[in-house]
C-alpha cells in the first residue's frame, strides 16, 4: 500500500470514529444504552457498563452508523475485537481463530 492509501484510510478511521462520538449524543443511542440490555450476550447492564460496538468493525470498512452499531457489554466488545458476527461463529465453531 502506498503512502496515499494509507493517509486516506487513515483520515476515513478519523472521520467513522468522530460519527461514532457524534452517534453516542444522539436520543437514539441514548434509548438504546437505557434499556440496558448487551446486543451479543443478552445481559442487563447499568447502562454506563455498556460500549458502542460496530456490529461490521471500522477497520474493516464499517460504518458509524444506526444500522452498524450496537450496545455491548465489555467483555462481549473485547471478545469480539475486529471480528464481524460471521467470523466469530466460524472461530467459536472450528476452536481457532479464522482470517480471510
Amino acid at each position: 500500500m502506498n503512502m496515499k492509501n494509507e493517509t486516506g484510510c487513515e483520515e476515513q478511521f478519523r472521520k467513522e470514529k468522530a460519527k461514532a462520538r457524534k452517534l453516542r449524543q444522539s436520543q437514539w443511542w441514548k434509548n438504546k444504552v437505557a434499556e440496558g440490555t448487551c446486543h451479543y450476550c443478552g445481559g442487563r447492564f447499568d447502562p454506563a457498563d455498556l460500549t458502542l460496538d460496530h456490529i461490521v468493525p471500522i477497520a474493516r470498512g464499517g460504518k458509524s452508523t444506526k444500522s452498524n452499531a450496537v450496545p455491548s457489554c465489555k467483555q462481549c466488545n473485547s471478545t469480539k475485537k475486529y471480528y464481524t458476527p460471521a467470523e466469530l461463529i466460524l472461530r467459536d465453531k472450528m476452536g481457532k481463530d479464522v482470517t480471510f
